[in-house]
């Protein structure tokens, strides 16, 4: 996984932590509950699928959440991310935003929307890098650029 490029090396469905709950801001923990979850049904569902059957509307959207999930997970080498960005792109991702992207574009979508905030709404990742929670109203100013960028995405 790690020479994969995802970083940390993470098996959600074998990983267990005694301290990782310990050492996550609120906002980590409020919105990543449901990747481990994820992660563990789209392993299934994917060896199942390699079996060549008829795939369902309720199937094929898990499989592609977990190929979504897979790819913001991913990492470049020495380029550690910010912990107010995880909390955007895991936000992103687990409320399902990344569907309509294809997979080969969702780490550039990343990039786009990391700079969209960064210039149209600084007061998101300044909000969540010093409250260490997704307030409502800031909840709220996310889900606006992130709609805001979809639309001008290419």
């Amino acid at each position: 996984m790690f020479n994969a490029g995802f970083r940390p090396a993470i098996n959600a469905g074998l990983s267990v932590s005694r301290v990782g709950g310990s050492a996550q801001i609120k906002a980590i923990k409020k919105i990543s509950a449901p990747i481990r979850t994820e992660l563990a049904q789209y392993r299934e569902l994917a060896a199942f699928s390699q079996f060549g059957s008829e795939l369902d509307a309720d199937t094929k959207e898990k499989l592609d959440q977990g190929e979504r999930i897979k790819e913001i997970l991913k990492q470049p080498q020495y380029q550690p991310m910010p912990v107010e960005k995880q909390v955007i792109i895991i936000y992103v991702a687990t409320k399902k935003y990344l569907l309509d992207i294809p997979t080969e574009d969702v780490l550039r979508f990343e990039s786009e929307l990391f700079e969209y905030i960064d210039t149209k709404y600084p007061e998101i990742p300044e909000s969540i890098r010093t409250t260490k929670v997704l307030e409502d109203e800031i909840e709220k100013k996310l889900i606006r650029a992130i709609e805001e960028c979809k639309k001008s995405f290419r």
